[in-house]
């Protein structure tokens, strides 16, 4: 679920250029296979879901999370070594407080989520994590200075609607440990916002080093004194847990060099699909109706909110 951020998968304010070529400059060959590296990445974060749950409830979310960021920041150092100025070009960021800022919210907010799929479950998590993008619609004046009409204001009082039904208020079902996942979108919301703010001046490969390198000293300083020893049977899992992150960003990444992220965005949304099914399946959640039907509800504001983000942008551009 913290996958989508770090590649840009988020539409690009209008004045910046393209990270990669326009879509209709690509073959549809290469789209479809951008398709297909996006929808697998999509399946192994659900994966790395599922496993962040069943580890979580044996271990520490924050002792999880560091050892995580230690693993993927190893991975994305290979990267950035093979990259054209290798670590020297990767570090020189223009917006430094706001790549430093960036990584430590996005590394909390893994914290908060995985405690949120423990207390929660998959299933009613990310029914709720899936507002996100109306967040960063809300947020996105203030932050970037951008203009939201009013569809995507009422959007936003749709998606919210939606929510409401997943939670039931008032019925006796609503918890406070339903405000975990909603904290979680918040953070991510902002952390996808910051993104796209210092996307202005740094390149993509200088906003994935300092999101892992960020990410890895905030939760070192945290977690270090919470080390628990590792049951022998875990060990598998956590490095399986580390993989999945390296192996799906590895696929978001290749899918941004062939098709344009927003293009790409909507078929995120089928990691929802297979939590759904590990859910059920693994853990034995159940898909309530109103959680079901809430959740249409959010993925399907979501959906509008980006569609009038391309229209917009098609308009500025055209």
């Amino acid at each position: 679920m913290t996958q989508t951020d770090q590649t840009g998968a988020l539409p690009q304010p209008a004045i910046q250029q393209p990270a990669v070529p326009p879509t209709d400059a690509r073959g549809p060959d290469q789209v479809g296979r951008a398709t297909l590296m996006i929808c697998t990445a999509a399946f192994i974060f659900a994966a790395q879901d599922g496993i962040s749950r069943h580890l979580g409830a044996t271990y520490s979310p924050i002792f999880i999370t560091m050892v995580r960021y230690w693993f993927f920041t190893l991975f994305v150092m290979a990267i950035v070594m093979r990259q054209p100025g290798g670590l020297r070009a990767a570090t020189r960021s223009k917006r430094p407080w706001t790549q430093v800022a960036r990584g430590i919210i996005l590394a909390l907010e893994i914290v908060v989520t995985i405690e949120a799929f423990v207390r929660l479950g998959l299933i009613n998590t990310h029914a709720i994590f899936a507002c996100y993008p109306l967040i960063i619609s809300v947020l996105s004046g203030p932050i970037l200075g951008e203009k939201v009409g009013w569809r995507r204001w009422v959007a936003v009082g749709v998606g919210f609607c939606g929510i409401l039904i997943v939670l039931k208020p008032g019925s006796g079902v609503f918890s406070s440990q339903a405000l975990l996942p909603f904290l979680g979108a918040v953070m991510f919301a902002v952390y996808g916002l910051m993104t796209r703010l210092v996307a202005r001046d740094d390149t993509a490969i200088v906003s994935f080093f300092w999101t892992s390198v960020v990410g890895a000293i905030t939760m070192t300083i945290i977690g270090i004194n919470s080390w628990e020893p590792i049951a022998r049977r875990d060990i598998p899992w956590l490095l399986v847990l580390c993989l999945c992150a390296a192996i799906a960003h590895f696929l978001l990444i290749k899918a941004y060099e062939l098709a344009e992220a927003s293009a790409l965005q909507p078929f995120s949304y089928t990691q929802l699909v297979w939590v759904s099914i590990f859910g059920v399946v693994i853990f034995g959640e159940t898909l309530a109706p109103n959680v079901a039907l809430g959740g249409l509800i959010v993925v399907g504001a979501g959906l509008f909110t980006w569609w009038r983000s391309r229209q917009r942008a098609k308009q500025i551009q055209g």
